[in-house]
């Protein structure tokens, strides 16, 4: 009776595994087909040439119109200062 429960219960396991490793497998498939449909039919245009070097996304850039203010810039310095005199 154990060997046909343990027989029965790889059983499953095996079609599980099996149906889980065959859906995974058309998913890959069926992505990598769609990205290259879309990729024919909705191409990305080229970039518009400009004299000026392309903007960077990330930290090191502030906006064109930001001026600090002094009693933030004034915060800040009182904040590096007293990191520095900690350690």
């Amino acid at each position: 009776m154990n060997d046909t429960l343990m027989q029965q219960g790889t059983d499953l396991m095996l079609y599980g595994m099996g149906s889980v490793l065959v859906f995974l497998t058309l998913l890959v498939i069926a992505t990598t087909l769609l990205t290259g449909l879309v990729r024919r039919w909705f191409p990305e245009p080229d970039p518009i040439p400009s004299g000026r070097p392309a903007k960077r996304s990330g930290a090191g850039r502030r906006p064109a119109s930001a001026e600090v203010d002094e009693t933030v810039l004034k915060a800040i310095k009182a904040a590096v200062a007293k990191h520095r005199a900690r350690r």
